[in-house]
């Protein structure tokens, strides 16, 4: 998501295990950041990008770079619209501040106070589940547990299906002590906004936070109306920049629906950097100070980087927010992610320093977004110029030898065994999860194939692998998410269940196959 990634928040500060001289070089002028937003558009095969940076409460720089639209060739501009994606979420964060400063609701009040029909996978985390923990990813759930729900998009899940599917869940660890990155419990908390405010999450969103700071292009969800400026997703997974379908986040809006522009999101990073105050003077509050430290203050500690480059010495998650610090100046950032969309948010209050990157390109998009980001920041830092973009280049060149290496093995296996023998009536069926629904396996063209009948993006050809193994090529192929499906037997040899995992080492964790138990319906 929502993920960022490939964990929904792509932290940017790399482990280095050694530093040259440290040359420092002057804070990056306009000119310079577009030879750098030109180089790296065209090492990370991007398609399009806008980039935006404000110093001392002013745009410093806002401009566009590339194409919104590989095929008709129209250029970004700074007012082009991109999904947002997981940056979405300080905007929740901030929509339930204001709430609770309007007294409709408390930080700690408990969700099933406002949502009575809340279900957590035991009784004493649901009675003692509160607002803070919807935002926290301390739930004590795995990484990205249920975003099946709607990943791919176009399934036919609702609020309600996520709001009682908690219970269905198995823990990883015990409640509010493990950082594991949550989407939908985001949609929970927008769930709280509508019933609090009386208003729907995309409404309220609009009319109490975007409309007043006149971020006039930005839109939540289905209210983005003028498409007129807004830039295509690509994936340039193949090798070549090519256009994909638009992901269409449905109800997952409050975790990552919003559509913007880098010269609206500067005014959002202005009010951050200000404390919750807006206006020509500066005495109009969003939200007040307390709640500004409060979205700031660490809730949920991460381990943090021994990075030598930034000295950092804590990390951890606030309300929306990614908190760390380099170089001892104190650091607020977050990711997003959806197919073809993704973002970065970047701040150091302690500078009055906020950078913002929008990309359009799969696979190459966040390479793009963390080298421009550190390279910006580095030269406000005093920091030496480190070659950011060659470097992780040559990083994610070797991330796709080996996911290459793994998926490229699994299908040579699969074209090896493609003449074994496969008794298909064993394994023809209806699987169904509590929480997924019904999974079919049926012959089609004398192959097996598998379809999702709640998530229609996810239907494909099985190939034997091994044993009781198949390989499922989704014929949803905008991200690579490609499948191992695990069948257990009876003393019959008639297939009774299906455990399934993603064949590639750097799929996506919005694809929580491994969470799914299908066992067989249809006796």
């Amino acid at each position: 998501m929502i993920k960022s990634r490939k964990t929904t928040i792509v932290l940017t500060s790399l482990f280095l295990i050694c530093l040259g001289p440290s040359i420092t070089f002057a804070q990056l002028s306009s000119p310079q950041i577009d030879s750098l937003v030109a180089v790296a558009l065209l090492k990370f095969k991007v398609a399009g990008a806008a980039v935006a940076v404000v110093k001392d409460g002013k745009v410093i720089h806002s401009k566009g770079y590339g194409f919104a639209d590989i095929n008709t060739k129209k250029s970004v501009n700074e007012n082009t619209n991109f999904q947002i994606a997981s940056n979405t979420k300080a905007f929740t964060t901030t929509a339930l501040a204001i709430l609770e400063e309007e007294g409709k609701l408390k930080w700690t009040d408990k969700v099933i106070d406002h949502i009575p029909e809340f279900k957590m996978y035991n009784d004493y985390v649901t009675q003692n589940f509160n607002i803070q923990d919807l935002l926290t990813h301390r739930s004590g759930l795995a990484l990205g547990a249920g975003d099946l729900m709607f990943f791919p998009d176009g399934t036919d899940f609702t609020i309600k299906d996520v709001v009682t599917s908690f219970q269905y869940f198995k823990p990883v660890s015990a409640f509010r002590t493990q950082f594991d990155y949550d989407n939908l419990l985001y949609m929970v908390a927008g769930e709280v906004i509508a019933r609090a405010s009386g208003m729907s999450y995309e409404l309220f969103v609009q009319k109490q936070i975007i409309e007043p700071l006149q971020m006039n292009n930005t839109f939540v969800g289905y209210l983005q109306k003028d498409k007129s400026n807004l830039a295509t997703p690509h994936s340039s997974e193949s090798g070549t920049i090519k256009t994909i379908d638009r992901y269409d986040i449905g109800m997952a809006d409050a975790a990552g629906g919003i559509f913007s522009n880098v010269s609206d999101m500067s005014k959002w990073m202005i009010v951050h950097l200000n404390k919750g105050m807006y206006g020509t003077d500066l005495k109009t509050p969003l939200f007040s100070l307390k709640n500004h430290y409060e979205m700031w203050r660490i809730h949920t500690v991460l381990e943090t980087n021994q990075n030598p480059r930034y000295n950092s010495h804590f990390k951890g998650y606030g309300l929306g927010w990614v908190l760390t610090d380099s170089k001892g100046k104190f650091k607020v950032s977050h990711t997003g992610d959806v197919p073809g969309m993704l973002s970065i948010v970047t701040m150091y209050p302690d500078l009055n320093l906020g950078i913002v990157i929008l990309t359009n390109t799969e696979n190459g998009g966040d390479g793009l977004f963390s080298s421009v980001t550190n390279t910006i920041a580095d030269s406000y830092l005093g920091l030496d110029d480190y070659a950011w973009i060659d470097k992780m280049v040559a990083w994610r060149n070797d991330d796709k030898k080996e996911e290459d290496s793994v998926t490229n093995k699994t299908w040579e296996k699969v074209e090896l065994a493609k003449n074994d023998k496969v008794k298909k009536e064993n394994f023809i069926g209806i699987y169904a999860d509590k929480w997924f629904g019904k999974v079919e396996v049926f012959e089609k063209n004398k192959q097996l194939w598998i379809r999702c009948y709640r998530s229609p993006k996810l239907n494909g050809p099985m190939a034997f692998f091994q044993e009781n193994t198949f390989a499922i090529k989704w014929e949803y192929q905008a991200m690579n998410c490609d499948a191992l499906a695990m069948f257990s037997l009876d003393e019959t040899g008639k297939a009774m269940s299906i455990k399934m995992k993603g064949i590639s080492p750097n799929i996506d964790f919005s694809f929580d196959f491994q969470d799914l138990e299908l066992k067989r319906i249809d006796k």
